[in-house]
């Protein structure tokens, strides 16, 4: 017997999902700190850090992103869940840096098939009327595991020491694994519209896809803005410490405001477009209406760096990711809007890996900046990359819904 709502109790142990992805990777950015000073990692050595997680993550993006689509949200996101937690509990063993990069690198092998894993489930089980809602729960955990991080990597560190930070991230993922397996979804995931049935069809080949211009503008869209967000999660620890003298017991009574905001954006982006739509807006004109908001509040990151007090500079943080939640729900959601069952979990990947292409590539220069000049001109292109993404997916894209079996 199926348990009643059963398809809003999966997207809730996908936001749980999301959210250990993200608690997982920040947990680094935090005691890095302490972890910099005991083993005397350089700056630009903790970019090429980065860099190894990036490169894994980017390639199991697109190669997680197409198992997905074969073989389904469930089986997918256990196996992904499960590599990343055992990822995580080792880099509580590290002895060298060495071992660091390594760890680093089987993280973002098993992270980068998170957010495919759920794009696809939530598409298998909503069709475009709850959709951007089910969607933005659903990487609404990402922020609540970022805004955790903080408050609980501090805790551990300081009474148990940092390595056990990592060991108890992995073992809560190891227990959500026999959880997510266990229960049991329903047969027919997706309520019906209309009477008319669609085949079900198989995955859309990557030779259609790259062929497709809506899908290539989508990658290059991320390829954009993946390192501004690379960029909070990897280095605003180190900022509030160097620039504004937080301390690292400190940085948790601060860091955890932006990404509460972050979290609660994912789900408002997704509740406005959606209302939009059951208001009588066209799909396209929801999306793009929502996410012209997000990169009109984005601009906001200029001003960060002429701030000289903290509160002013958490402030205006807390406006970026709050305008970041709005744009990547409704973008997630406009890739599923416009390629359904067909693509939605390789074209979600493929971005995914254009993002983190860029920010492996990004990341090294990031420390060289930091290194040789300042912050300054990273916030300056913080605050012009939505823009200009808007733009490019207001001109060069029509969100039109793909016809699939729910309509």
């Amino acid at each position: 017997m199926l348990i009643p709502y059963i398809r809003w109790i999966i997207v809730f142990l996908v936001f749980i999902a999301t959210g250990l992805n993200f608690l997982d990777r920040q947990i680094l950015s935090i005691t890095i700190i302490k972890i910099q000073k005991e083993f005397n990692i350089t700056d630009i050595q903790y970019g090429w850090v980065n860099t190894s997680f990036l490169v894994s993550y980017a390639l199991m993006f697109t190669i997680g992103g197409r198992l997905i689509e074969r073989f389904g949200g469930k089986i997918g996101l256990a196996v992904a869940v499960g590599i990343w937690s055992t990822a995580s509990a080792l880099h509580g063993f590290m002895t060298h840096i060495s071992h660091l990069v390594a760890s680093r690198f089987l993280l973002g092998f098993g992270e980068g098939a998170c957010f495919p894993g759920a794009a696809k489930t939530v598409n298998e089980l909503f069709n475009k009327k709850e959709r951007a809602l089910a969607n933005g729960i659903a990487i609404g955990g990402s922020a609540i595991g970022a805004v955790l991080a903080p408050v609980l990597t501090i805790q551990l560190s300081n009474r148990y020491g940092w390595r056990w930070c990592f060991i108890f991230a992995g073992l809560v993922g190891l227990v959500w694994v026999a959880i997510w397996l266990f229960l049991r979804w329903p047969k027919q995931h997706k309520p019906k519209t209309s009477k008319e049935i669609y085949p079900s069809k198989p995955p859309l080949p990557f030779s259609q896809i790259f062929r497709n211009r809506s899908a290539l503008l989508m990658l290059m869209i991320r390829f954009l803005l993946d390192p501004v967000f690379y960029f909070f999660m990897f280095w605003i620890p180190k900022y509030l410490n160097e620039t504004k003298n937080v301390s690292f017991d400190d940085i948790g009574h601060f860091l955890w405001i932006p990404f509460l905001a972050l979290g609660l954006s994912n789900i408002a982006g997704g509740y406005f477009s959606d209302t939009l739509i059951k208001k009588g807006y066209s799909v396209n004109k929801a999306r793009k209406l929502v996410m012209g908001v997000a990169a009109l509040l984005t601009l906001s990151a200029i001003l960060i760096p002429q701030t000289s007090d903290l509160p002013s500079a958490i402030t205006l943080m807390t406006i970026l990711l709050f305008a970041h939640g709005f744009w990547i729900t409704n973008y997630i959601t406009a890739i599923s809007d416009i390629f359904g069952d067909r693509a939605t979990s390789t074209i979600v990947g493929l971005s995914g890996t254009a993002g983190a292409i860029s920010g492996l590539v990004i990341n090294p220069l990031i420390g060289w900046i930091i290194q040789q000049y300042s912050y300054t001109p990273l916030w300056l292109i913080c605050g012009l990359m939505y823009p200009i993404a808007f733009l490019i997916i207001a001109t060069g894209i029509t969100i039109k819904p793909y016809p699939d079996k729910t309509r």
